[in-house]
């Protein structure tokens, strides 16, 4: 019998309090921490966490006992979001979609890149997000390709290697990787 995969909403669901100050500051330190892990890398110090949180680094321990519980809170948090935009896009033209959903995986890809050596490829977060992800954002693409809008020669796993390959580099600005995407993505959309 094999197990089914983590659910990343269910798992997101399941960390987040339910008293609703205590959701607050659940929510500001995630936020926080996308932020510092953003800027810093995963050396991200949790005092600074928890300052830019406006909590004490006690709160911060409640709800986050070590650091690699912060990290993954974090990313699932991340591909979550993720997920739920595959949701609010899958009513647009098939290649809006698909691009709108690959503008918010390039951000995505950040938070990724910060705490990346920090989670294990097989930890049951990483392969719950990344079975999500997959879910949420292979089907706009299948549907880009069905419409004729994308091309069919590469599969989604290309596509977001592609993406991340990109967009992992330093740019000078949010609009030169605005510019570098959408050249990439020309390369992928079908020749009408």
């Amino acid at each position: 019998m094999t197990a089914q995969p983590l659910s990343i909403s269910g798992i997101v669901a399941s960390q987040r309090p339910h008293r609703k100050d205590a959701a607050r500051n659940y929510d500001a330190l995630l936020a926080a921490a996308r932020e510092a892990f953003a800027e810093k890398g995963a050396e991200a110090s949790l005092e600074d966490i928890a300052r830019r949180a406006g909590v004490g680094i006690g709160t911060l321990y409640r709800n986050f006992p070590t650091r690699r519980h912060l990290f993954e809170s974090v990313y699932a948090d991340e591909v979550d979001a993720l997920c739920r935009m595959a949701r609010d896009v899958a009513t647009q033209e098939p290649w809006a979609a698909l691009t709108s959903w690959l503008r918010r995986f390039v951000d995505y890809t950040v938070t990724k890149r910060a705490i990346r050596e920090a989670l294990d490829n097989e930890s049951e977060i990483f392969l719950a997000c990344r079975d999500s992800m997959y879910q949420a954002g292979g089907p706009l693409f299948e549907r880009a390709q069905k419409a004729g809008e994308a091309r069919t020669d590469m599969d989604f796993d290309d596509l977001l290697r592609m993406v991340a390959g990109i967009t992992s580099t330093n740019f000078l600005d949010d609009a030169q990787r605005d510019r570098v995407l959408t050249v990439a993505l020309d390369g992928v959309r079908a020749a009408h």
